[in-house]
């Protein structure tokens, strides 16, 4: 019988992917670190799940912030007050989106459903 997981908690066993993301927000770390972090936990959860026998293994479940900010992203539907010029969006633009920063707010968070 072939087993499958629709998805898998992605901050990780001992939430490195919280403390990564909190480093690189506060300044305390780099683009890259983050970005090591990110991989090596996506390659720890892939072998888990390998090893415990999940014969299908889910691709592009991670996310660094959410998956409706990556799917924005991924449409290039970029408010103009960011200042997106296309191409790849890094991560200065992508967080703030998320959280804002000192010059521009947030994007408007929507809750679709009324539950948490």
């Amino acid at each position: 019988m072939a087993s499958h997981i629709v998805g898998y908690p992605r901050m990780g066993p001992k939430r490195e992917l919280k403390f990564a993301l909190e480093s690189f927000w506060d300044g305390k770390s780099s683009a890259e670190e983050l970005q090591k972090v990110s991989a090596d936990l996506r390659s720890s959860i892939w072998k888990q799940m390998s090893e415990a026998g999940i014969k299908y293994i889910p691709s592009n479940t991670f996310s660094y912030y959410d998956q409706v900010l990556d799917t924005t992203a991924m449409l290039g539907a970029v408010p103009d007050r960011y200042n997106w010029n296309g191409g790849e969006i890094g991560f200065d633009t992508f967080f703030s989106m998320a959280r804002g920063n000192a010059t521009v707010l947030a994007m408007e968070m929507t809750k679709w459903f009324d539950t948490n």
